[in-house]
């Protein structure tokens, strides 16, 4: 059997009645919203939120209408219908800061972030800088950055470093604004990751010497990091760098940046360690050398027999 729309009466007019009851109506709706959640009939409890916002839409309570436009679209997540459950919470955050409710916006489109990260990430990068953007206009900076953190890791994740750089250079400037100076060292790192993936040992450089204003970091461990980092990356010293990059500093990072880490490569597969005995063959001048070469000669002196 076919199931018709859902009906109320509050909405319907006649002689006596002139004007839709539109507040009663929401009520009713918002109660059939969750008879059927409760029931899991997931479709009908959408179809109930979507009246119940119109008709405080049509009452003019936006609020009211946001949250349960929020709830539609969480009845749309239980169906697995993600990409419409985040267009509906989307449209709750515009409603959110039409009535001038930006923190709550702002939470609104963190979550619908979360529930799109792991099928779209392009789009909850989107959200999560809208939310950052909202949160940052109230001077909620803290609530920001951890916004612009997660935008900034599912960039690195997805390989989208040119944006990727520019997310961590505004993340670095709010630390900087909030005092936060350790933090920054730390963006900083992630920065210059970011800067030689993309072959990019300019920006890199430019990057640590813009660094250098940061109270305390020229002669931090940090510092000295990246300074032998960019030193072992210019001389193509795949092992220094290799060193640098596993040290605890590294490694103990965020994974995706310790990830950039553990797969920076130098330009042109780099250059060895020279082995042990060349080193000490320097050391002791061209008569090791000549010493070795003897040897070498003596051993075979009598053939391979």
């Amino acid at each position: 059997m076919k199931k018709g729309p859902i009906q109320c009466f509050c909405l319907k007019t006649g002689f006596l009645k002139w004007k839709p009851d539109y507040d009663s109506a929401a009520t009713e709706y918002g109660k059939a919203a969750v008879a059927f959640k409760n029931a899991k009939q997931f479709d009908q409890a959408r179809e109930a939120c979507l009246r119940e916002a119109e008709a405080h839409e049509n009452n003019k309570a936006l609020f009211h209408a946001a949250k349960a436009y929020e709830q539609a679209g969480m009845m749309l997540k239980e169906m697995q219908r993600l990409p419409e459950a985040v267009q509906l919470i989307e449209k709750a955050s515009m409603m959110y800061l039409e009535n001038g409710t930006p923190d709550t916006a702002a939470i609104a489109l963190e979550r619908a972030g979360k529930l799109i990260e792991n099928v779209s990430p392009e789009k909850a990068v989107q959200l999560y800088q809208q939310a950052a953007s909202v949160f940052e206009n109230e001077e909620r900076l803290r609530q920001a950055l951890e916004m612009l953190g997660k935008a900034s890791r599912l960039l690195v994740r997805g390989r989208r470093l040119d944006e990727a750089a520019l997310s961590l250079q505004k993340e670095k400037s709010i630390y900087k604004e909030i005092e936060n100076y350790p933090t920054c060292y730390k963006k900083t790192i992630a920065q210059v990751l970011v800067h030689l993936h993309r072959n990019d040992y300019v920006a890199a450089e430019r990057c640590v010497r813009e660094s250098y204003s940061i109270p305390g970091f020229n002669g931090s461990e940090d510092c000295a990091a990246l300074e032998q980092l960019l030193e072992g990356y210019d001389q193509q010293d795949q092992d220094q760098v290799s060193e640098v990059c596993n040290s605890p500093l590294f490694k103990y990072m965020d994974n995706d940046y310790a990830k950039l880490g553990l797969t920076l490569v130098v330009p042109g597969g780099g250059i060895k360690k020279k082995s042990p005995n060349a080193a000490q063959d320097k050391a002791r001048g061209p008569a090791a050398v000549g010493s070795h070469a003897d040897e070498e000669e003596d051993e075979y002196s009598g053939g391979l027999c």
